[in-house]
């Protein structure tokens, strides 16, 4: 999964997204600012514009969700 987040993230133009994990949370990543990965992958660090963090160990993600736009 952190492979496809990665990819994710190296997407141009950025298309924003949400990271699911194995307890049925959301967290949206509305911007490449919003989103850190750590250095070996373990973890995945996302905050809003409150700065409310939420840091996601890798296991526990079971989902990227892509934001539908509405026209």
């Amino acid at each position: 999964m952190i492979a496809d987040i990665r990819s994710q993230l190296a997407r141009t133009p950025f298309m924003p997204f949400a990271i699911r994990t194995s307890d049925g949370n959301e967290y949206p990543v509305p911007s490449l600012d919003h989103i850190l990965i750590s250095p070996r992958g373990g973890r995945i660090i996302v905050t809003n514009d409150e700065d409310t963090v939420a840091v996601l160990p890798t296991l526990h993600i079971s989902a990227i969700v892509h934001q539908v736009a509405n026209d």
